[in-house]
C-alpha cells in the first residue's frame, strides 16, 4: 500500500469510555427557538397587513409545540392550527390565550372537548357544520368555526356540492355559528408555475362571494410566495417557520435562496472509529465494501430516531464542517461514516451532523427520496434542547 492511500488515523480501533456518571449524551435535537420566530417575523414582514398564524401540528413539527407556540406567542402569534383534537387540548396549556384551530374538524364526539378547551374546529363538512350547530343550540351564544372549502385539493373540506347547498341555505345551516375564518389549501403552492394555482385561487373566490362575509385564507408556507393576491386575511405558514425553504419545490432540495433561518440542528457523538482493509464490508447485509483501506466512524443516531433508512449508503453527514458518506445501511440505533478523507482522525465523542447548518433540511430530504415534513416529524428518540429559552 502506497503512502498516499494509507489511512492517515492512529489507533485500529477505540471505544467510548463512559463511567456510571457520565453525562455523555448520545444524540441531541437542537431547537433554536430564536430562529422559529425570526422565521415568524419574516412572514410578517412579506405578510405586509395580513395577519400571520403558525402550524403546529405534529407535536410543532417534531420540535416541541409546547416549546414552540409560547415563543411565537411572545413575538405576537394569537392563531395557531393544529390537526387533531389532542394536540389542540394539549397546545392550550401552553398558549392560554390563543385562538386554536382544529382541521380535523368538529365529529360529534368531539364537541365537548372543542366547547370546553375553547377550541375552534374548521368544518369540512355539512355533517359537521350540522353537529357544530346543534352544539351551538343547546348554549346561549354562537359558537365560532372555520369554514373549509375544497378547491382541488380533494381531500377535507366542503366539495362543490355541498358548497352549493350550503350557499343557499346557509342562514338555516349555519344558525347558531359564527364563521371566524372562510379557508382552502393549495395542492401545488410549491410549485409556482402550476395552472392548478390559478384555478384554486379562482374557486376560492367563487366560494367567498357564495358564502357570508368572513375572513379568509387560501396560502400556507410555500403559498404565501406566490404573491398578494393569494395572501387574503390570514397565512398559516407550518414547515416554513422550521426552516424549510419556501421558495424550493418540496423534496428537492432546489430553489431560490432560503429566507428562513436553520432551526433544528440534528446532532449525534461518535462511538467507535476503526480501520479496515480494502475489500472489508460494513453494516447489515454487507452492502458496503471498502475499495481501499478506510477509516469508519460509528454514530449514535439510525432510523429509530428518525433518520431515513432510505440514507443508506447515499447520504452525508458532517463532522467539523466537512461532509462524510454514510457507508452500509442505516440501522436501527447506528449509523456508519467512512471518514477516510478527513484532515484529522475523529475522537470518541466528537460531534457529528446529521441535520442543520452543513447538512440542510431540504438537502437531506432530497437525498433521503422525500420531503422537509417528513423528516422533521420523524425525529422521535433523540432528546431535544432548546436554545432560547
Amino acid at each position: 500500500m502506497d503512502a498516499a492511500h494509507r489511512p492517515r488515523h492512529p489507533a485500529p480501533m477505540t471505544e467510548a469510555p463512559l463511567s456510571a456518571g457520565s453525562d455523555f449524551q448520545a444524540a441531541r435535537l437542537t431547537v433554536r427557538l430564536p430562529a422559529i420566530v425570526a422565521n415568524y417575523r419574516t412572514y410578517r414582514r412579506m405578510a405586509g397587513p395580513t395577519a400571520v398564524a403558525a402550524v403546529v401540528k405534529a407535536d410543532g413539527y417534531g420540535l416541541g409545540a409546547a416549546r414552540v407556540a409560547p415563543a411565537l406567542a411572545q413575538a405576537g402569534c394569537d392563531s395557531f392550527f393544529v390537526a387533531r383534537l389532542e394536540e389542540a387540548v394539549a397546545l392550550r396549556k401552553s398558549v392560554p390565550q390563543a385562538r386554536i384551530f382544529v382541521l380535523d374538524g368538529a365529529a360529534p364526539d368531539a364537541v365537548p372537548a372543542l366547547i370546553s378547551h375553547r377550541l375552534t374546529p374548521v368544518l369540512n363538512s355539512l355533517a359537521q357544520i350540522a353537529a357544530w350547530s346543534a352544539a351551538a343550540g343547546v348554549g346561549t351564544s354562537k359558537l365560532d368555526a372555520v369554514l373549509h372549502v375544497d378547491t382541488g385539493m380533494n381531500r377535507l373540506g366542503l366539495p362543490g356540492d355541498e358548497l352549493a347547498i350550503l350557499s343557499g341555505e346557509h342562514a338555516r345551516r349555519l344558525a347558531g355559528i359564527n364563521p371566524v375564518l372562510v379557508m382552502s389549501h393549495l395542492a401545488c403552492s410549491d410549485e409556482p408555475a402550476n395552472s392548478l394555482n390559478a384555478e384554486q385561487l379562482s374557486r376560492f373566490k367563487q366560494a367567498l362571494a357564495m358564502l357570508p362575509p368572513a375572513p379568509a385564507s387560501l396560502a400556507a408556507s410555500h403559498g404565501a410566495m406566490l404573491g398578494m393576491e393569494y395572501h387574503f386575511d390570514l397565512v398559516r405558514p407550518g414547515v416554513a417557520l422550521y426552516g424549510a425553504n419556501p421558495q424550493a419545490q418540496e423534496g428537492t432540495g432546489k430553489g431560490a435562496p432560503n429566507l428562513m433561518q436553520t432551526a433544528a440542528v440534528l446532532t449525534a457523538r461518535v462511538l467507535q472509529v476503526r480501520r479496515i482493509d480494502s475489500g472489508s464490508s460494513v453494516g447489515y447485509a454487507a452492502t458496503f465494501r471498502a475499495k481501499r483501506p478506510s477509516m469508519i466512524a460509528t454514530v449514535a443516531l439510525g432510523y429509530a430516531d428518525g433518520v431515513p433508512r432510505a440514507l443508506s449508503n447515499k447520504g452525508f453527514a458532517a463532522l467539523g464542517g466537512h461532509r462524510v458518506p454514510v457507508a452500509g445501511r442505516v440501522s436501527m440505533d447506528l449509523i456508519t461514516l467512512d471518514v477516510s478523507d478527513l484532515p484529522e482522525a475523529p475522537h470518541i465523542g466528537d460531534e457529528v451532523e446529521l441535520l442543520g447548518d452543513t447538512m440542510t433540511l431540504g438537502e437531506v430530504a432530497a437525498m433521503a427520496g422525500t420531503n422537509e415534513y417528513e423528516i422533521l416529524t420523524r425525529l422521535r428518540r433523540v432528546p431535544r434542547v432548546y436554545e432560547g429559552q
